[in-house]
């Protein structure tokens, strides 16, 4: 076995493969950026190694980087994690020049089914079936819209060299291709490095089913079964779970037959994933990822595996001790991704901040979070992932709700009330949800405004600097009259006056929603007990400056108490037609010049943050009165972009 690991990654896979490796007695070496010198990955390694400052190209994709720390540590193995460059080939072969070994499948099959154009001909001549498309040589845009005409609508655009959803645009309409066409290219070559793209047929009803590959090097390549991914948002996974609720045993073995295929095709050797598109009793070949998922912690929890046990012991030479009949699926597991995101809108926007609080309820959580940690848009929004297994798939999923329910995030967005929405979706409870489910139900799904958290907030942030007793404070209290007092608060980028009355045994709190009644209240280290209208709650309180967090049941509600010369901040951008950025990035395309007319939902701008690409629209049709930023600028939270005059 290994003396040192290098671990090149971060955040909570770089602490998985920590744990793991200590466990076996191997000594870990973390890398960092400047933005993570502090990381929890970094504090649990045995030694770590800077490599460079915050933005991800000059850190951890930066490969010059990492094989400088290889011979600075010692290391005689690298384990690539997942995402940055744990798919990249010259990586691989770079980490073999050093001497260490590269904890994964060989550079060629890395290159050849990171390709996805060539990987989908690989496999199909070892007979994986493989979804209808185009993936030929002929990259000009005019001949992939007559391609695309062909295959019919609807389509996908696919980045060949890409994954996690990054370089990927669905189309409905052929007069949209063109557009999407050029988002997808320019954010393939933004994160791969190519704009290389491939179409495929677009199917109606899918579901997204991948197979758990283990090979060693003496021939042997299992499947360790399948798992069910299709629950997404812009084309990335958010829970999956293991078995897969509609895959009988045949097929599943079918399936199982069709990935060791895949993977012999290559030589593969490793833990590796090949993905499937299924809708009814068919199948189609995806991608093959030649990395560990995301989602690897809900096989492990069914087979009583360590999958990174695994990675490590096949690279160290060693044979894979059982076959697959020696592994007996023992109950269901179920995986929830927390992302830092603003579920509200419909449009997942990537969220950044300082987390003021987080604690986990009672279920299997990998995450690097802690108290503290920086949110920021240089890496993927991803905060942890909750894990939850039980002797059958309903007790798994009650968990996992549990689990969450009692998870307190404080400091960004967050999708944990998205995730419970799904979990009690009856589509979701018969095990029928396909990729589509989160578009189709996305009024269902979507939280609503919860003003009764938030009263409750502002109410304990009220109690909390009164020592509870409102009658105490000099704020033109009158005799004979209830005390009453109007806070200016702004929540989700508006404005609101919330009046507080204090009656002589109980409160009333007047929201936008309309007033509540609280009753029996008690605010004890930072929590607050009460009864809202005769149903008892108890809310977390975190009071940061002037912003206060309510959390309940998952949820998270945050106030920012305006001071009264501060008035009227929230009102100005309503009022005029500004159109801001909603989070810090790259300004990479600017679709609209001073002068032009545009109708609503219009792109005005793309903005570059956190991996993805999110394009600004226009509020309702209007007239653009100034365009304020240009591409390759880089533009923080809240920075005007263009002006419009409305109709």
């Amino acid at each position: 076995m290994f003396k040192t690991l290098l671990v090149a990654n971060r955040g909570e896979i770089a602490c998985r493969v920590i744990r793991t490796a200590r466990r076996l007695g191997i000594r870990t070496v973390a890398v960092y950026s400047d933005a993570d010198a502090q990381a929890l990955h970094v504090e649990q390694a045995d030694d770590a190694v800077r490599i460079g400052p915050a933005p991800a190209p000059q850190s951890y994709l930066d490969q010059d980087a990492i094989v400088l720390a290889i011979a600075a540590s010692g290391a005689d193995a690298v384990h690539p994690g997942y995402g940055f460059l744990s798919e990249n080939p010259d990586f691989a072969q770079a980490v073999s020049a050093t001497g260490a070994t590269f904890v994964g499948p060989s550079a060629d099959a890395i290159r050849a089914m990171g390709a996805k154009i060539g990987a989908k001909a690989l496999v199909a001549a070892a007979g994986t079936p493989v979804v209808p498309g185009y993936d030929g040589a002929d990259q000009d845009p005019q001949a992939l819209a007559d391609q695309a005409a062909e295959i019919g609508f609807p389509i996908l655009i696919k980045a060949s060299m890409g994954g996690g959803g990054k370089g990927m645009r669905q189309v409905d309409r052929a007069e949209d291709f063109a557009a999407a066409l050029a988002g997808a290219k320019r954010e393939s070559r933004a994160a791969f490095g190519d704009d290389t793209v491939l179409l495929e047929r677009y199917l109606t009803a899918p579901k997204h089913i991948e197979i758990q590959i283990l090979a060693d090097t003496f021939g042997k390549t299992l499947s360790l079964l399948e798992r069910d991914c299709s629950v997404q948002r812009r084309h990335q996974k958010v829970i999956e779970e293991a078995p897969a609720p509609t895959v009988d045993p045949a097929l599943r073995s079918r399936m199982s037959d069709a990935a060791i295929r895949a993977a012999r095709a290559v030589g593969y050797v490793g833990a590796g994933t090949v993905e499937f598109i299924a809708e009814g009793g068919d199948f189609y070949f995806m991608e093959m990822n030649t990395r560990l998922q995301v989602e690897h912690p809900v096989t492990e929890a069914i087979l009583g595996l360590d999958l990174v046990e695994w990675q490590l012991r096949i690279a160290a030479g060693e044979r894979i001790a059982f076959d697959r009949d020696d592994v007996a699926i023992d109950g269901h597991a179920v995986e929830a991704r927390l992302y830092a995101e603003n579920t509200r809108g419909k449009r997942f926007l990537p969220s950044t901040g300082t987390l003021q609080r987080v604690a986990f309820g009672e279920a299997r959580v990998d995450t690097a979070i802690r108290d503290g940690t920086e949110v920021t848009v240089h890496y993927d929004p991803m905060l942890a992932k909750v894990i939850a297994h039980g002797a059958t798939r309903a007790q798994a999923v009650a968990r996992l709700d549990a689990a969450l329910r009692a998870t307190e995030i404080a400091g960004v967005e967050h999708n944990i009330a998205w995730l419970r929405e799904v979990l009690r979706h009856p589509q979701f409870a018969g095990g029928t949800y396909t990729t589509r489910m989160a578009e189709q139900h996305a009024d269902e799904l979507t939280p609503s405004d919860n003003w009764s958290l938030s009263a409750a907030g502002l109410l304990g942030y009220v109690l909390g600097r009164t020592g509870g007793d409102p009658w105490s404070r000099n704020d033109a209290f009158q005799i004979n009259r209830a005390h009453e007092q109007t806070i200016r608060v702004r929540r989700s980028r508006k404005t609101h006056d919330i009046s507080i009355v204090a009656q002589p045994d109980h409160y009333e709190v007047d929201t936008p929603a309309g007033a509540l009644r609280f009753e029996d209240v008690d605010l004890e280290h930072g929590q607050l007990s009460a009864r809202v209208d005769g149903e008892r709650v108890r809310v977390r309180l975190v009071h940061v400056g002037q912003d206060v967090f309510a959390m309940a049941d998952g949820a998270t509600e945050r106030l920012t108490i305006v001071e009264p010369d501060a008035g009227g901040f929230g009102r100005a951008s309503e009022r005029g037609g500004r159109v801001t950025a909603p989070m810090p990035g790259r300004i990479v395309s600017v679709a609209v010049a001073a002068g032009e007319r545009v109708r609503a939902d219009a792109v005005l701008v793309v903005l570059e943050a956190m991996k993805m690409e999110h394009s600004i629209r226009a509020p309702a049709d209007a007239a653009v009165a100034a365009v304020h930023c240009a591409v390759g600028d880089r533009v923080d939270e809240g920075v005007e972009l263009v002006s419009l005059e409305s109709d």
